[in-house]
């Protein structure tokens, strides 16, 4: 190692940092796969999924209506227990108020869910107060997290005390505190930070009232079966079930319905749905991140592989005299692996403690926080060990196997040098090498443009310069007229809407529809949104046909679609489609909306999604959930000061906050996001590792060939073409990595893209730019080296021949 300093730390380095980068992302997919291994009896743990039939389609929903649960129960003798859990839904953020009689605490609380008293035998959390099979017994009682317990009534027990929760999906009441928990370490798909009973809220007596068991599919139910019970067996009963329990409603809804099972243990990955109680997981996402771990640590081992067999010559006489000794072939190449293993344990000691370093940093770039129990670090740890000792086997392996086949006879009498064959691995390793480079690079590029189209592709709606202002209780919602009023008042507030829901965030209201002549078999599912007289010209969402909602007429059973509602309906265009009724049946009753206006199509979802049929219905009675006001002028600052005086004026006794329209649209793109900027950093890392083994090979190469250069500046060579000399043959090997890497990374990368209903497509000049980028730090990499070799005084080169 202090013969050779830059082969020594060229090989360290690039192991290091290909270890660490390993680590991270090795971190990063324990995470993943580890998703609820922790709850107990967790193999007979099932999740009843509904899948909704409507003609050829297919749309798979983890949700069942809230019946099932009990009605499988009773159905069939394999379910031992079930429970149910609800999100709070409409709730971004859920109202908590605590009085104790000597100070008053108001804040808001996120991932807040209803569930069954049976839930906390199903999912194992560690209760510090309270007993976890009692806990929600009893309506209108809560289980609370440490943290909020903590911020509510501090160091006091919290058990048995009574705070106020304000919801816009259950209602507002008073809540018992009977139980409270510590956040686990081991990850959920149920992430939920507080657990309020079902029973006695709201949603129980809207559901209670609702008896068709086609729609209201609002419940994630889960079944604990008895041992030995077979999931599939239970599975082939289930289209019985439905024909006896929803058979007559489904029919008279125009649609069908399967049920199926999803265990537990495999929701998170492999459920096949991009949404369940928490985001899902993807396994395309892992598999994109398990190959960039081979491939960094594999461009680390041929580093050393180019490097070793480059300074060959430089041990050949060591290798010869140890041959001519007696030393065997085997102990040979025991020494070289042993002497790459080596290299190998320091690099992973260097690289824990660049892990533990960069951690924080990891956390926050992928979103998770990595916190284990000693029994796992120790099995991470010794995974990592193993690791590391395979990556020095690997690395050593050709090195081993070449420089002990040499003939003693043959290296003394000075008559080896680097053969044919060496010097063809190493440029097939470096073509290797800069190959997976460039797929890194133009999937960088790719994905940076595919989340640039997503930020700024017209949305067919005014996204930017919107403060979204949510009313998450009784009394928010009571102001709203005033609110309202008094914003459009202030001179820094253009305009002023509200609604139920606003694009971007979930909405579950929905109904299928129909045109006259026509019945329920042929409506079409249809998402709806209650808002007031400005939401859509606060939005500017464009008017094609009709008129908007309006105080002069009777707006009681009016709607405006989109276009795509009225393509879907069957009228020819938007104009026929105006003053035209459409109908939806249920519980056996037949009702109609009057189309009065049809509107440009627009997002209201991410652009993951097709735009489907839309509708907007006026609800005059003021339950809204959101106001949005459009800012005047460039100065939000200014804005915001305006609206939080308004509020502390008129809804003094709750908190004020906001979002921005445009923020909470690019809240969908989180995981996409994430992996942007997971991929970008080790793309960079992949490129300096190769430009690393590079730099050594110029090294080397260089040096291989001072005479020859010290020759050519005698015979009247200039710099240039010295520098040429050096620098063509790895200009083209850079060049053939990026012929053959090209097709691999337009293949990849169009897979990922049919993941968007909108994307962006793959230009040419991606390839053009990722190559050039290539050739230019391949480039930068070797001229250093090379003008180095060409500027040397030939004197000192050429004095003892």
């Amino acid at each position: 190692m202090r013969k050779n300093k830059i082969f020594s730390f060229i090989n360290i380095f690039g192991l290091t940092i290909g270890l660490a980068s390993c680590m991270l992302i090795c971190l990063y997919i324990y995470d993943e796969i580890s998703y609820d291994k922790h709850h107990g009896n967790v193999a007979q743990l099932y999740q009843v999924g509904t899948i909704f039939l409507r003609g050829d389609e297919n749309h798979r929903v983890p949700n069942t209506p809230g019946a099932v649960a009990e009605a499988m129960k009773l159905e069939f003798p394999e379910i031992k227990e079930t429970t149910r859990l609800v999100g709070l839904f409409v709730d971004d953020k859920t109202l908590i108020k605590y009085d104790s009689g000597k100070e008053s605490k108001v804040f808001y609380e996120t991932k807040g869910f209803l569930a069954d008293p049976t839930f906390f035998s199903f999912f194992k959390y560690d209760f510090i107060e309270g007993n976890a099979n009692t806990a929600l017994e009893k309506p209108n009682t809560i289980v609370l997290s440490e943290d909020i317990a903590k911020k509510i009534f501090g160091n006091e027990r919290a058990l048995n005390k009574v705070i106020h929760i304000g919801s816009n999906t259950n209602g507002e009441a008073d809540f018992t505190v009977t139980g409270i928990f510590k956040p686990s370490a081991a990850p959920s798909h149920i992430d939920g930070r507080f657990f309020m009973s079902y029973a006695g809220g709201g949603l129980e007596s809207y559901v209670k009232s609702q008896r068709s068991m086609a729609g209201n599919n609002l419940f994630f139910t889960y079944l604990r079966l008895k041992k030995g019970a077979d999931p599939k067996k239970l599975e082939a009963k289930f289209p019985a079930f439905i024909n006896k329990y929803m058979g007559e409603d489904l029919k008279r809804s125009g649609f069908g319905k399967k049920q199926f099972l999803i265990p537990v243990k495999d929701i998170h990955l492999y459920s096949g749905m991009p949404e369940n109680v928490t985001p899902t997981g993807s396994t395309t996402y892992l598999y994109i991140l398990l190959s960039i771990t081979l491939f960094t640590i594999l461009i680390a081992c041929i580093n050393y592989m180019n490097l070793s067999t480059a300074r060959a010559s430089r041990r050949l006489r060591e290798i010869g005299v140890k041959k001519v000794l007696g030393i065997q072939r085997s102990m040979l190449i025991k020494q070289f692996l042993a002497e790459s293993v080596l290299l190998s344990l320091m690099a992973f000691a260097l690289a824990l403690i660049v892990v533990l370093l960069l951690i924080p940093a990891f956390e926050g770039l992928s979103g998770k926080e990595f916190s284990y129990s000693f029994s796992r670090v120790g099995g991470l740890l010794m995974f990592f060990l193993g690791l590391s000792i395979i990556t020095g086997l690997i690395a050593g392996s050709y090195p081993a196997l070449y420089l002990s086949s040499f003939k003693p006879v043959k290296i003394l009498k000075g008559q080896l040098s680097n053969t044919f064959a060496a010097l063809s691995l190493r440029k097939g390793l470096v073509v290797f090498q800069f190959a997976i480079a460039m797929i890194l690079v133009v999937a960088s590029v790719i994905i940076f443009n595919q989340m640039n189209f997503m930020r700024t592709k017209d949305l067919g709606f005014t996204k930017d310069q919107q403060i979204v202002i949510p009313l998450r209780s009784e009394s928010a919602k009571s102001y709203y007229g005033v609110l309202k009023t008094e914003l459009l008042n202030s001179s820094e507030i253009e305009s002023v809407g509200a609604s139920a829901y606003y694009p971007g965030i979930f909405n579950p209201e929905d109904a299928n529809f129909y045109k006259e002549g026509q019945t329920m078999d042929d409506a079409k599912h249809t998402r709806t949104n209650r808002v007031d007289y400005g939401f859509i010209e606060t939005l500017h969402i464009e008017l094609v046909a009709g008129r908007k909602f309006s105080k002069q007429f009777s707006e009681n059973t009016s709607m405006i679609i989109n276009e795509e509602a009225s393509r879907m309906y069957g009228f020819i265009s938007p104009q026929e489609a105006v003053g035209k009724k459409i109908y939806t049946d249920r519980e056996g009753q037949r009702y109609h909306a009057d189309i009065i206006g049809v509107v440009r199509d627009f997002h209201f979802e991410d652009l993951r999604k097709p735009i489907t049929p839309f509708g907007f219905t006026l609800n005059e009675g003021g339950n809204y959930n959101y106001i949005i006001a459009q800012v005047k002028g460039k100065d939000v600052g200014k804005a915001l000061d305006a609206i939080t005086s308004i509020w502390q004026k008129t809804n003094p006794n709750e908190p004020f906050e906001f979002t921005f329209l445009d923020e909470d649209f690019q809240k969908n793109y989180e995981a996409e996001n994430r992996l942007s900027s997971i991929i970008g950093y080790f793309t960079l890392i992949a490129i300096l590792i190769s430009c690393l083994g590079l730099f050594g090979l110029v090294s080397f190469s260089a040096e291989q060939r001072t005479k020859e250069i010290g020759i050519r500046k005698v015979l009247g060579a200039n710099v240039k073409s010295i520098v040429d000399l050096l620098l063509k043959d790895f200009l083209k090997l850079v060049f053939v990595a990026i012929i053959i890497a090209s097709p691999f990374a337009y293949y990849f990368m169009d897979t990922w893209l049919q993941n968007f209903a909108y994307k962006t497509s793959i230009a040419w000049w991606i390839f053009v730019l990722s190559g050039s980028v290539m050739l230019i730090i391949t480039l930068l990499t070797v001229s250093f080296q090379a003008i180095k070799a060409a500027v040397a005084n030939p004197v000192k080169s050429l004095r003892t021949e």
